[in-house]
């Protein structure tokens, strides 16, 4: 099941943990890219908390919401960049994502083939796509008073295959929200030193959520081998054709 919009926001934007929540997982998205200047950045599923701190580098960043979740307009302060969608049918042009955030979104979407059939087809060539999902043997997916106890968890590995089955090669992987997914005053004090040593130590299997890396194969052809509505194909480097190879016994006149 998907949350709702309402829900998703009330967590990260008025309690004290769901602003904890968010300052650790930007922290450690902004270590995975520390550059995005001149970039197209998208986000996709519940990642407008996550996407403030590329605005003022990128040449653009859009917040996309799937549709059966509901959208909200982001960002607060500006001219809003939200699109309400289908995870099929995401309105851009092939290859037009530099870096692309999915968070909320692969623990709950139904149609999850397609989501990730159309994230390849709009990262640009060696483009990032960076999934953020609950970790299945963390405390924050066995409990639901956050968006990370909703839908499927994952392991690392299920993330790995995920990207893989689609023709994208994870890179790196890191995790984020060590600390317990409490509003108790002691864990909200405790929670910065919690998180800088489960960084430290790597403790990934600890974590409340996990954090993978893909990068796109350039010439890769979607799983099924088919184009999407939006577009076609990638069409070979010029000059890269193979040559035609004559059959065996055929004269050098032919």
């Amino acid at each position: 099941m998907h949350l709702d919009i309402a829900a998703l926001w009330d967590f990260y934007y008025t309690h004290h943990l769901g602003a904890m929540a968010q300052r650790n997982l930007q922290r450690t998205l902004r270590g995975f890219w520390p550059d995005v200047k001149g970039m197209n950045v998208l986000g996709y599923g519940f990642a407008a908390p996550f996407l403030r701190p590329f605005r003022k580098e990128a040449a653009r960043t859009l917040c996309f919401m799937p549709e059966v979740q509901g959208a909200g307009v982001w960002p607060r302060d500006g001219l809003s960049t939200t699109a309400l969608v289908r995870p099929g049918e995401l309105p851009l042009p092939n290859g037009f994502v530099d870096r692309l955030i999915v968070a909320h979104a692969v623990e709950a979407e139904p149609r999850l083939d397609a989501l990730m059939e159309e994230i390849w087809r709009v990262l640009a060539p060696e483009g990032r796509v960076l999934i953020v999902a609950a970790n299945r043997r963390g405390l924050w997916a066995r409990t639901d008073n956050t968006p990370f106890g909703i839908g499927r968890p994952f392991s690392a590995g299920q993330l790995d295959r995920l990207l893989r089955d689609h023709n994208l090669t994870p890179q790196t992987h890191a995790g984020a929200l060590y600390f317990p997914p409490s509003d108790r005053r002691f864990w909200l004090r405790t929670a910065t030193a919690v998180e800088r040593f489960g960084r430290r130590v790597d403790a990934q299997r600890f974590a409340g959520a996990l954090l993978v890396e893909a990068s796109k194969q350039v010439f890769a052809l979607p799983r099924n081998g088919k184009t999407s509505r939006a577009g076609g194909l990638l069409a070979p480097i010029k000059g890269l054709a193979p040559k035609p190879v004559k059959p065996v016994g055929a004269s050098n006149r032919d």
